[in-house]
């Protein structure tokens, strides 16, 4: 997670899908963005059927590729997000519906 206690995800659009980290990386820096600020760099295939996450990390740049080919598609939250960046088990993750208050003032 990002050292500055929140998270920025940008959508950089479609890399080819070999591409490894060095050259998201690259594609990270020629859209003008620093690849060591902390964000997340998303990446989606074409097909919208898989993503790579790329982020620094503090000691190193992280390369995320999910789903392998194969998988269903699958949704997760903000929370369920950052907890696989954070090598957690994301389905083990829930989240707490709040709800809003009856009287305001």
């Amino acid at each position: 997670m990002p050292r500055s206690g929140f998270v920025q995800f940008r959508l950089c659009g479609a890399p080819h899908n070999r591409k490894g980290i060095d050259g998201l990386v690259a594609l990270v820096r020629d859209a003008g963005s620093d690849p060591f600020d902390g964000a997340l760099y998303v990446f989606r295939a074409k097909r919208a059927d898989r993503i790579k996450i790329v982020w620094w990390d503090g000691s190193g740049v992280c390369l995320y590729c999910w789903p392998r080919i194969g998988h269903h598609r699958v949704q997760m939250n903000p929370t369920q997000l950052m907890a696989l960046v954070d090598g957690m088990d994301w389905k083990r993750v829930r989240t707490v519906a709040v709800k809003p208050p009856e009287i305001v003032g």
